[in-house]
Order: structure tokens, then sequence, then C-alpha cells
């Protein structure tokens, strides 16, 4: 455990938090994804959703704030959090909402508009397909809200042009959600698409190429899951 977790809150010239970092009770899947990240933690509101926090304590990070019901934290655990400083927010265990769609919602309540999720991947698909999801939330339109794992981030768009930033052979993987996404294309990838739709079932987006520092994915309808990988997935 850290002896001494950093904890600084982004903020504006008005005050807002603009920055957060939002720890899920899965595995760290640490990886440059993860520190890149991490790198922006100096100047981020730290949340956690439940047993999260335990992540961003191995992270050597404080949290600002702990979301959920808090059934996946020990007596120990809230203690050390409590000596830390933490705001608890306690929700009943009898909810609608996962833990993590709390933290998040708390987060954006604290305005925050770049959010990186860690911890969003563990080792049950419910949870990791759920986690996904939750990028769709209404709450979350506008904001730049990214999941990352590893090597890799994830994250939604929806109808308009939105640019890639990476390196040539990186892999670039676009896939429908919840329905068709139509009128597709791309510029900047070794594979690609002219005004195509991306049916909702087969895996025609998987394992796209960059071949430029730049590239750019744009669609008329629908909403696609976008996964970078550095390099060669």
């Amino acid at each position: 455990m850290p002896a001494s977790p950093v904890s600084n809150t982004a903020s504006n010239a008005a005050g807002h938090v603009t920055r957060a970092l939002v720890f899920a009770n899965g595995d760290l899947n640490d990886g440059p994804a993860v520190r890149a990240a991490l790198r922006y933690a100096a100047d981020a509101l730290i949340v956690a959703a439940d047993g999260g926090a335990r992540l961003a304590l191995a992270c050597d990070l404080k949290p600002d704030v702990v979301v959920g019901d808090m059934d996946s934290l020990t007596a120990d655990d809230r203690a050390i959090l409590e000596a830390l400083g933490a705001v608890f927010e306690r929700h009943p265990a009898a909810k609608d909402e996962t833990d993590l769609e709390l933290a998040l919602l708390a987060a954006v309540t604290r305005q925050a508009a770049w959010i990186r999720v860690i911890g969003a991947v563990g080792d049950r698909l419910d949870q990791t397909f759920a986690n996904v999801y939750l990028l769709a939330l209404r709450e979350l339109a506008g904001q730049d809200v990214r999941l990352v794992a590893g090597r890799q981030t994830l994250w939604l768009i929806g109808p308009g042009s939105h640019p890639l930033h990476g390196a040539p052979g990186d892999t670039i993987s676009l896939i429908p959600l919840a329905g068709d996404a139509v009128g597709v294309e791309t510029g900047g990838l070794v594979y690609p698409l002219r005004d195509e739709t991306l049916r909702f079932g087969p895996a025609r987006g998987i394992s796209n190429v960059m071949d430029a520092d730049e590239a750019y994915v744009s669609l008329a309808a629908g909403t696609l899951i976008v996964v970078h990988t550095p390099g060669r997935a």
C-alpha cells in the first residue's frame, strides 16, 4: 500500500473539474494505455467505484470520492480511506445502477468532461459488457470518456467525423453498437470504407490498420465502438 497517495483536482478558471480518473472494481490490466491515462492523475479528480478504491491506492493515488454500496471494501479499507480524507457517497445494495455507473455520474456531476476508466475489464464477461455499454449513458453525451486496459483504449462515436491519433501500424477496430452504423467512411486506414454500412453482428470492422499518424472515421447514423491498440493487436 502506498505510504502517501497523492490527489490533485483538475480545474478550469471557474474552479470546475475538467479531468477525472474513474477506477472500477475490476483488474488493473496495467499497460501503456493505463499508464498514459495515469499521467494525468496530478490534475485529475480521482473517483473510485467501491472496491476500485484499492486499485487507486495501488497506483499511489488517493480517491477523492468513493461511490457505491461499499460491499467490496473491508472495514480496514474504509478506515484507511477515511483517514486519507476520501468522501464517501453511499448507496443501498438494492439499486438499479452498478457502482461504476454511479461513479461515472459522480464524475460528470463534478463537471468532468475528460474521463478515463481504469479497471473496467475483469474476469466477468457480463460486467465487462455492461461497463462498455455505460459509455452510452445520456449523461456522458458530448464528454470524452474512454475505457483503458493494457494497451487498448475503447470509446464510442456517433454521427459526424472523428479524428484518430496514433501511428502507422496501429490497430483500429470499429464495432457497431445497438444496430447498424450507416454511411461509414474512413481515411488514413489500410482498408478504407466509403459510405458503407457496418451491420450489427458481422465482424467486418475488426482489425483495420492505421497507415498514418492521423486517420478519421465518420458515420451518418448509428454508434460505433472504437478500439485503438498501438501496433499489431
